[in-house]
């Protein structure tokens, strides 16, 4: 921002209450003009999530401990459980088509590959999941509505 060779300065509140605009109203780009003063905020997208470019950085996070659990464990309860059937994106876990429907599945039903078996909701599209191996279900994971992220594992099949 330049005015005649000089660096122009904003009012801070105002490009804040600009930038809230940006946010509020899902925009990309604002640009303004007024005589020889002008001004454009941009939406930068990362991922799914978009942020106004001027916005401050978040304040740092405490890190979690970790808990390190053995891995024999693990893999024998799996081998009990059946293969695991994962959410191919980050949404939200539907067993059945609309709230008064019955679910696609229940734990002990047998399936063939192919069958849908839930429906992950992302940006507003209902996402049919379809079963990638034939067999019964042993365990569903993930409760109804409830948010999922990629690669967790929705439910064993045997």
């Amino acid at each position: 921002m330049f005015k005649k060779g000089k660096m122009m300065k904003f009012d801070i509140d105002y490009i804040e209450k600009l930038a809230k605009v940006l946010a509020d109203n899902s925009l990309t780009e604002i640009s303004l003009e007024d005589g020889e003063q002008a001004i454009t905020l941009r939406n930068e997208v990362v991922g799914v999530a978009a942020a106004p470019s001027i916005v401050s950085a978040p304040a740092p996070q405490t890190p979690q401990p970790q808990t390190v659990q053995p891995s024999a464990p693990a893999e024998q309860k799996e081998a009990k459980k059946g293969k695991p059937l994962t959410s191919p994106m980050v949404g939200t876990f539907y067993s059945a088509p609309s709230p008064d429907a019955d679910s696609f599945v229940k734990v002990g039903q047998t399936i063939k590959e192919g069958d849908v078996v839930c429906i992950v909701e992302a940006m507003k599209l209902m996402n049919e999941i379809e079963s990638e191996f034939s067999g019964k279900i042993t365990e569903i994971c993930v409760q109804d509505g409830q948010p999922v992220e990629f690669g967790q594992v929705l439910m064993y099949i045997e």
